[in-house]
């Protein structure tokens, strides 16, 4: 963990939770809505921690 395409993947995982929050809004899908915040968490939760691991491996 912790490589670049790690963070690549956290930021696409990001997006399409964005997608989903969007759709739901657009629908009116609160589950929907609500998932795709859930999900962009866990996706900034994970470039977080590429992130640190990358710096940590990086000194």
């Amino acid at each position: 963990m912790g490589t670049s395409t790690d963070i690549a993947r956290a930021k696409a995982r990001r997006l399409k939770g964005m997608m989903k929050e969007s759709d739901g809004i657009a629908l009116g899908n609160e589950r929907l809505k609500a998932e795709g915040r859930r999900e962009q968490a866990e996706a900034r939760r994970e470039e977080a921690l590429a992130r640190a691991t990358r710096a940590a491996s990086d000194r």
